[in-house]
């Protein structure tokens, strides 16, 4: 009789990649959230009321028929728009040509220029707590991310533990400020002294600055870029998702020197063709027509929120300070059940209805199980009703 043929592994299996991937805390949190009819304080979703004239332009572009693609860099008068804004507000000079790319998000243009830019292998140094999306997508780029511990309380830069992460396969630095999870602001001397070390080291410094409004009690958001020496090495990530409430609609942008930008639109343009036309036209009549007073509002409102869950947090036992800047707010889980950080943000749902996420998802292994992060971007009357949740406590 003839052998049987021996057993051989199945080539039907996930990639290398897949078992390292799982949902993120955040979303598991407000999936929890969503069936339990809860409040979300977990996802930074901006549920605030959008611009009335960036809502009413984005529907008069519908109904023009500008619903058809793009070019994969964005609509000129956009791409001119964020120019405008760059020099402006930081003095960085970019040509709407070919410096500045409209993103499907400010997390798209994240990974053209991570796809653009780094190689597998090369390392990238990331600040810790960090977004769980920048090293995610790092990692499914097969690029190491290093990480390198803020100082606490306060997240101070430790100049000397960034200096001694750098080694031979280090390619760049990414830094979000103001921050998520931390609302850490950098200050001009710790920007000074990362930009430093990318000049020391050639090194390139990708920036995530979608938090760049939100900024409180005098804190000063700093564009890297305008630093002397790093407008060639530094990529600019920002959007429009968080200042105009609009998370939604995916459009962010980039802004780079000319010889990174036509790589960095090619991989845009496989992954993500364009961000949605109607929603650029309307991104764009935001940015020529918004008075200055609006933006500047935008952190008057967010501090009074904050300083409303600040109080609640007070007053339920779960030490917390003020965060300088983004929206959100690290806090203290001692008196809440459970051997993890997850296990408290779980408790917390179930107990009040409102969301947090671990502070775990924002640290290496190990780190940061007796932290929660709350969002604070939320309409007043849901704030207020997650704060009398809260103080039940």
């Amino acid at each position: 009789m003839p052998s049987q043929p021996t057993q051989i592994e199945s080539r039907l299996a996930l990639s290398s990649l897949a078992p390292e991937t799982y949902q993120s805390e955040i979303r598991a949190m407000t999936t929890e959230c969503d069936r339990m009819g809860g409040i979300n304080l977990a996802q930074g979703v901006c549920d605030t009321p959008v611009p009335p004239l960036v809502e009413a332009a984005a529907m008069q572009a519908i109904r023009e028929g500008q619903n058809i693609y793009t070019r994969c860099d964005g609509i000129a008068r956009l791409r001119e728009a964020i120019a405008v804004k760059q020099l402006r507000e930081h003095g960085v000079r970019y040509q709407p040509e070919n410096e500045v790319m409209v993103a499907s998000g400010a997390t798209a243009g994240f990974h053209a220029a991570a796809m653009a830019l780094l190689n597998p292998g090369d390392e990238v140094l990331v600040f810790e707590p960090f977004y769980g999306y920048h090293v995610h997508t790092l990692k499914s780029l097969r690029v190491d991310p290093v990480l390198v511990a803020l100082a606490e309380p306060d997240w101070e830069l430790d100049v000397d533990a960034m200096r001694a992460a750098v080694t031979p396969r280090t390619r760049a630095i990414l830094l979000n400020t103001p921050a998520n999870p931390t609302g850490k602001v950098f200050t001009q001397a710790e920007i000074e002294a990362v930009a430093q070390l990318c000049l020391e080291h050639d090194l390139f410094l990708i920036t995530d600055e979608i938090y760049e409004y939100f900024v409180y009690d005098g804190a000063r958001h700093i564009c890297p870029a305008s630093l002397p020496g790093m407008r060639e090495r530094t990529i600019v990530i920002s959007g429009f998702s968080k200042t105009y409430s609009i998370t939604g609609w995916r459009v962010g942008f980039a802004t780079a020197d000319a010889r990174w930008m036509p790589a960095m639109g090619h991989f845009h343009d496989l992954t993500y063709v364009c961000a949605p036309a109607p929603f650029q036209v309307a991104c764009a009549v935001g940015l020529e027509e918004l008075p200055a007073g609006f933006y500047t509002q935008v952190a008057v409102d967010h501090q009074s929120k904050r300083g409303r869950l600040l109080a609640a947090l007070k007053d339920a036992g779960m030490e917390a300070s003020a965060p300088p800047g983004a929206y959100y707010i690290m806090a203290g889980a001692d008196r809440l059940p459970g051997q993890t950080a997850a296990e408290k943000a779980r408790h917390l749902l179930r107990a009040t209805g409102v969301a947090a996420v671990a502070g775990s998802a924002f640290f290496r292994p190990g780190r940061g199980e007796n932290l929660l992060r709350y969002c604070f971007a939320k309409k007043d009357s849901e704030l207020d009703d997650a704060c009398a949740r809260l103080r039940k406590l």
